[in-house]
């Protein structure tokens, strides 16, 4: 199944507090529920103005469907291709 990296412009996000976050993330588990198993949220990385997901869906419209339920942007919606991390450098 396709991973995908979603990113969303929220402003401030790295100021949030921990229970704000909590109630971002219980929003997106709400959803996930609702779509079925397969769609997957695997982590989050938040920053000053962004946070950017990582999902496991069958295509790009899933994705884009759990934003739309869960109101959250979803500015850009990239397939992952490879993955790679320092062992990929040894021979």
């Amino acid at each position: 199944m396709p991973k995908y990296i979603i990113e969303r412009d929220i402003a401030g996000a790295g100021k949030l507090t921990p229970e704000q976050l909590q109630g971002i993330s219980q929003k997106s588990c709400g959803v996930l529920k609702k779509l079925g198993p397969q769609i997957q949220w695997l982590q989050s990385y938040v920053t000053d103005d962004k946070v950017y997901c990582v999902y496991i869906a069958p295509d790009e419209a899933t994705v884009r469907e759990h934003a739309k339920q869960g109101g959250f942007p979803a500015n850009r919606i990239s397939e992952v291709k490879g993955i790679i991390d320092p062992t990929t450098a040894e021979a």
